[in-house]
């Protein structure tokens, strides 16, 4: 037991001793003289890994702006969604462009007849221009008739007829269509679409359907001579006993404003009551606008005629002002016309295309098509070196900024300014003003080298023009006793 007790007692005292001698100071001391494995260097701090890190980061952004706009060269489903709401908005159809329409032909066949076209006077014979509704009309509901077109060929205007089947009515309105100023008469007809038509008619039938069967329908008759005032026959009537009253109204494009000339039938009627004892209210009759006269451009002629039952007869030749203020008789006579004038103009099949010649412009057209795909293939080469030049330039720009950043953090390192004074940030910041001075001085030097090489090679090629255009012949060289 003794024996234990005095072992203990000697372990006791060694490990205080031990404990004594081998002190925190002693195991510092160890530690640091440890060689110890440093994951970064000494000039790695958080500034350089910070700037390293943005310039990642950037290059990222810049790669990936990169691949965005190569896709959007052609359509594809990697969009956002701002991007697909905003190629989904609504555009305005008047800024398409409207190609000259071409008669569709099956894969299987090799010539398709094509009508050619010519363009002659609408108002021709006076009067005649007619509305004409196809079978299927009121199947489906809704007509546009061939319009006329303007003097000078800056407008096209025609009538847009609506069916309404629950009431059996017929309404119509009047639409105008702005014409290219490019290509010759013809061709600007042809490409006249509705889709560039002016969004509000200029003229409208009364849209009520109160009464059952009626129907009201707006039929262009004649431009003026200097396409400023358009003449128009309002037809109105019922579809169990034909037309009720035609009325003569006149549209001017300067002021923007219609006049219905209704004194020209009060005019008729006094007339007819007033010297032949005849009140027309008791029958059927109506007036024929004709269109403007040849002699008088602001005057407008009319024809009447009662209705009877058989032949219709003559009620005279009659004529108003365009603001309807002044009526006059020509003649009772038929046979003394008055002359009118024809100034509105329409397009018209005049034939069939030869077919050589149809076969020569598909050849063309397959020529074109196959150069316009080169050329888009070329263009789409070029848009993609662009970008592709414009990434590399981006990138050089990057590391340039980069290793600017790194200097100045190396030169914030070397400066050694006083604290007592605080003079180290503004030591900092002269020399960060020098050396970006420097660095502007270098670029601009070797900007002025590279304008200076690009001068010599231009000026190199001038000469060698100069001398090829100068260059006497062999034949020039040649003198007169060699000849």
């Amino acid at each position: 037991m003794l024996k234990k007790v005095l072992l203990l007692s000697a372990v006791l005292m060694f490990s205080t001793l031990c404990a004594s001698a081998f002190s925190w100071e002693n195991l510092r001391d160890r530690i640091d003289n440890l060689d110890f494995p440093i994951p970064f260097k000494e000039e790695d701090n958080s500034a350089s890994r910070r700037e390293k890190y943005l310039k990642k980061v950037k290059e990222e952004d810049l790669k990936e702006e990169y691949g965005r706009k190569k896709l959007e060269l052609h359509p594809n489903p990697f969009m956002t969604v701002e991007e697909y709401e905003m190629l989904s908005a609504p555009k305005d159809k008047k800024l398409e462009e409207i190609p000259v329409p071409k008669p569709e032909k099956a894969a299987d066949m090799k010539y398709v007849p094509q009508y050619d076209y010519e363009i002659v006077r609408y108002n021709n014979p006076p009067g005649s221009p007619e509305i004409s509704l196809n079978t299927n009309f009121k199947q489906r509901r809704q007509q546009n008739i061939q319009g006329i077109v303007s003097p000078d060929y800056t407008i096209l205007v025609y009538p847009s007829v609506y069916y309404y089947h629950k009431e059996n009515n017929v309404t119509c309105d009047l639409f105008v269509i702005p014409l290219e100023q490019k290509g010759n008469a013809l061709t600007r007809i042809k490409k006249a679409n509705v889709m560039h038509r002016d969004q509000e008619p200029i003229l409208s039938t009364a849209k009520s359907t109160e009464e059952y069967g009626i129907f009201r329908t707006l039929t262009p008759v004649d431009f003026n001579l200097d396409g400023t005032k358009l003449l128009i026959k309002e037809k109105i009537g019922s579809n169990n006993d034909g037309i009720w009253q035609t009325n003569a109204i006149v549209y001017d494009f300067s002021t923007h404003t219609s006049y219905k000339l209704n004194e020209i039938r009060d005019a008729i009627t006094y007339y007819w009551q007033e010297y032949k004892n005849l009140n027309l209210n008791d029958f059927r009759w109506d007036i024929y606008p004709l269109g403007f006269e040849a002699a008088n451009p602001d005057r407008i002629a009319v024809a009447a005629f009662a209705y009877t039952g058989g032949t219709p007869v003559f009620l005279g030749s009659w004529s108003i002002d365009t603001k309807g203020e002044r009526a006059l008789l020509h003649s009772l006579n038929p046979e003394n016309k008055v002359q009118i004038s024809m100034n509105g103009l329409k397009m018209i099949r005049s034939g069939v295309v030869p077919k050589s010649i149809v076969e020569q412009e598909e050849k063309h057209n397959r020529y074109l098509d196959e150069y316009d795909e080169k050329q888009k293939k070329k263009e789409e080469k070029e848009q993609i070196e662009a970008l592709e030049k414009e990434l590399k330039q981006k990138l050089k720009e990057l590391d340039k900024d980069l290793e600017f950043e790194l200097k100045k953090d190396e030169l914030r390192g070397k400066v050694q300014g006083s604290t007592s004074q605080n003079d180290a940030v503004e030591k900092v910041e002269e020399v960060l003003q020098n050396a970006e001075q420097k660095r502007l001085e270098k670029e601009q030097k070797a900007k002025e080298r590279q304008e200076a090489r690009e001068q010599r090679r231009l000026e190199r090629k001038l000469r060698k023009n100069n001398n090829t255009q100068t260059a006497p012949s062999a034949e020039e060289n040649q003198t007169p006793q060699n000849l």
